[in-house]
């Protein structure tokens, strides 16, 4: 994998359920050489759920990169002009970051970064996680896929029996995503089967 050296910003949003499987592939890009400046939403930074206190999170990031974490907005505004990134990944995108993103908004952190990152053309990945894509949604992710410097972490129906609007980035393709969007590749196939067994 061809990231050594480079500086890749990962930024998380508010769906608590799929930080266990992004923070493994936080782990391997820092494995695989490259340094990583975390970044996070309000909600991260802020709100304990089920799936754990705020601060547990946070201190998991602080453990696998060694840097301080990006999480106000004036914080993330320099990632432009100056510079920083080499890729940006958010990863989980939830719903509502992935609608502010197609429509301009910038309330927080892991946005200012997106919009920060992509006024230089430099490449975003997206790993999405919303109960909505193929409902209201839809329209977001339809905006987005035109746009040069983004790019898509592959994605599926996670549950389609139980939630049939919903889709989530087979996030263990981070790595290889991140590595074709260095490119300005997209990793294809991008709309995939979420839980393929992908060692057959």
């Amino acid at each position: 994998m061809n990231i050594a050296g480079k500086t890749i910003g990962f930024a998380l949003t508010g769906s608590h359920c799929t930080h266990d499987e992004v923070l493994p592939q936080m782990q391997r890009l820092v494995d695989e050489g490259a340094r990583i400046i975390p970044i996070v939403s309000y909600t991260v930074a802020n709100v304990d759920s089920k799936f754990g206190a705020a601060e547990k999170w946070l201190a998991k990031i602080r453990e696998i990169t060694g840097e301080k974490i990006i999480a106000t907005i004036p914080e993330a505004e320099p990632i432009g002009p100056k510079k920083w990134l080499d890729c940006l990944v958010i990863a989980p995108c939830t719903g509502g970051t992935l609608a502010r993103l197609a429509n301009a908004v910038t309330d927080s952190p892991v946005l200012m970064a997106a919009k920060a990152q992509m006024r230089t053309y430099r490449p975003v990945v997206v790993g999405i996680s919303t109960n909505d894509a193929l409902g209201l949604n839809a329209a977001n992710i339809a905006k987005l896929l035109p746009i040069g410097e983004l790019f898509f972490v592959p994605f599926g129906q996670d549950n389609p029996e139980a939630k049939p609007k919903s889709m989530v980035a087979r996030m263990e393709q981070i790595p290889e995503t991140v590595e074709a969007a260095l490119e300005m590749r997209q990793i294809q196939p991008m709309i995939v089967e979420k839980y393929r067994d992908l060692t057959s």
